[in-house]
């Protein structure tokens, strides 16, 4: 590890910016009768506009004073290119985060990660501060050195297990205590602690603890979860420490246009450096988050970075996208590939999806997608990778998770180059059907 080290040293992360090179407005539904190729971009966020913008007019009407007017929001929703800066270590957006939950991006090394273009990855506090625990991380001087990680780590704070572990977890309005699920010891969480964990674990964006409203639920819970977010939200941004990087707010409301509306206001106020949004693919339909999404949209801070949270399909990344969306993460893509699912273009297969264990892959010469770069596809046959998985070898896990991620990575890096021209909706449908295939009928 010393020697590895000598060799290629941890570059600087000190700081944290974030500068946008190019943004641009959707085009409003109208537009697309001057203009055709717009209609061809994604008919869904299209019709969820419409929604948004009727959503605007009526919270105006209400006197929410959420916007100046319904057309200066409207305007200001759309994709954006930029790039977050830690010190040395630079991250191009729109990008997607792999999911290193313990400190690792299952079956894969650092070293392979970076290889195929990732800079920042994301870890969870509330697992790490489990094992290996943040003493240990302090010892070692962070989770970088501790894993031999050269990029940016961003860390969840132990939200989404308020939700995913609520049986074994009791909520107040001072945190939250787990019974924890690897052998039932308490551990503690406070909007402040949380803060203290994560500079701990060395990490340059921190995630404020939040409840994840669950779904579905009514609008009286999903009101009350996510003032609590709110205030939870406050008291962080209250708690940060000299350590303390970068961090990000939460914007919740479970499906509940007003109350997104009104926590984006409320995280806005607050001056993070950057907004996610949280309480998304929870168990709603794609309909309903890109409804949500695009109610949310247009009151995120439009100088600040926005990340979606627990969202890579790859429809929902380019429609998220198009919606102004600057990251993502999601643990989807691994985990489906340890299970023998990946993404591939539409040109190797038209349902943009393949299943390795098919028998229609046993004798196949070619590579899981033919224009794919990743070490996988420029190394072995569908045979040899349904051979590996059916005989259960674990090498299959490493070779399909590159292949995944490779996937994802090029799908972002190729919405970057399109979004980096003054006209960018044709060549965004063109990288859509290239990795998507067609975009859906328009929702009514």
């Amino acid at each position: 590890m010393t020697e590895r080290s000598s060799e290629r040293p941890f570059p600087r992360r000190e700081g944290f910016s974030f500068v946008m090179e190019k943004s641009h407005a959707l085009p409003l539904p109208s537009d697309a009768k001057e203009n055709p190729e717009i209609a061809d971009v994604s008919p869904l966020c299209t019709s969820a506009l419409r929604f948004s913008s009727l959503f605007k007019e009526r919270a105006l009407q209400e006197g929410q004073g959420i916007v100046a007017s319904p057309e200066e929001s409207v305007h200001l929703v759309g994709p954006r290119v930029g790039v977050l800066r830690f010190g040395e270590v630079e991250v191009e957006t729109p990008a997607f985060m792999p999911v290193g939950t313990v400190g690792s991006v299952k079956a894969l090394s650092p070293d392979d990660v970076e290889d195929i273009g990732y800079r920042l990855i994301l870890g969870n506090t509330y697992h790490l501060a489990l094992r290996p625990g943040v003493e240990l991380l302090q010892e070692f001087g962070g989770l970088h050195a501790f894993m031999g990680w050269k990029g940016a780590l961003l860390t969840d704070s132990g939200g989404f297990q308020v939700m995913s572990l609520a049986k074994l977890r009791k909520l107040k309005e001072e945190g939250v205590t787990f019974a924890n699920h690897l052998n039932g010891a308490r551990l503690s969480l406070t909007p402040e602690s949380v803060v203290g964990l994560q500079d701990s674990i060395d990490s340059d964006i921190q995630m404020v603890l939040d409840e994840c409203t669950p779904h579905p639920a009514t609008f009286e819970d999903a009101r009350s979860s996510m003032e609590r977010s709110m205030r939870w939200a406050a008291r962080a941004r209250q708690g940060r420490t000299e350590k303390t990087r970068a961090q990000f707010g939460i914007v919740q409301g479970g499906m509940f246009g007003p109350l997104r509306a009104q926590s984006a206001r409320a995280i806005t106020a607050l001056d993070f450096e950057g907004v996610a949004v949280g309480g998304l693919s929870v168990g709603e339909t794609k309909e309903e988050m890109r409804r949500v999404l695009c109610a949310t949209a247009p009151f995120l801070p439009h100088h600040k970075p926005r990340y979606l949270m627990g969202v890579g399909a790859p429809d929902d990344l380019v429609d998220a996208v198009l919606l102004g969306i600057d990251m993502f993460d999601c643990v989807m893509p691994t985990r489906n590939a340890r299970n023998g699912t990946v993404f591939v273009r539409t040109a190797a297969q038209p349902s943009g999806k393949l299943h390795i264990k098919n028998s229609m892959h046993r004798d196949a010469k070619g590579p899981l997608d033919p224009e794919c770069r990743c070490k996988t596809c420029r190394t072995f046959s569908r045979a040899y990778l349904r051979h590996l998985f059916v005989a259960e070898e674990l090498l299959v896990h490493r070779l399909l998770t590159i292949h995944s991620l490779t996937f994802l990575y090029d799908l972002m890096a190729e919405l970057r180059t399109a979004l980096r021209q003054d006209n960018p909706w044709e060549s965004v449908a063109s990288v859509r059907a290239r990795y998507v295939g067609p975009t859906p009928a328009a929702a009514g």
